[in-house]
């Protein structure tokens, strides 16, 4: 069970990576819709608790390294967290694509709006929805794109022995 640990944390330590590189690169101002691809397949591939670590993890990355307000935090991990659970319970894509879009579009976006008003010290013209608009639309890009990769992974070997290991035989639909 060592070599499965070992798989699980270098998958892990892979889609860190990834998120962190990507995220910037195809960002669109005030949206990040490859945060959203990398949740919907992290939590495809490493479930809830694994990607919502990977979401926490890349979002401090993001915020210490490339100066990144705290809205990395809100908005990933949220999305990640019920990407993951709602494809364990689903175990259809479609249901992580609606977890990410609940938790990062919604719940994310609303969590937002303290965070920032703590973050930034003022109240200045910000209310509750400010940034919901921003959020949904990049979980909709993102869902497009993590449904096109997804598809697409799922016919290779490694993605089911991958999906295997988390999932504990329980399959991609």
């Amino acid at each position: 069970m060592e070599k499965d640990r070992i798989h699980k944390l270098t998958l892990l330590a892979l889609m860190i990576a990834l998120d962190v590189v990507l995220s910037p690169l195809m960002r669109i101002e005030g949206m990040a819709p490859m945060s959203s691809v990398m949740n919907i397949i992290a939590g495809v591939l490493l479930g809830p608790f694994y990607g919502t670590m990977m979401a926490l993890v890349c979002a401090l990355i993001r915020m210490t390294m490339l100066g990144i307000p705290p809205l990395a935090l809100t908005g990933a991990v949220f999305g990640a967290f019920f990407a993951g659970l709602f494809y364990k319970f689903g175990r259809k894509l479609v249901w992580s694509m609606v977890g990410e879009i609940f938790g990062t579009g919604i719940l994310g976006s609303l969590l937002s709006y303290p965070v920032m008003v703590w973050f930034t010290g003022s109240q200045q013209e910000l209310y509750w929805l400010i940034y919901t608009p921003r959020f949904i639309g990049a979980t909709l890009i993102g869902s497009a794109i993590a449904f096109v990769v997804l598809v697409k992974l799922k016919e290779t070997k490694i993605f089911k022995r991958w999906q295997r290991l988390f999932f504990e035989g329980r399959r991609f639909e």
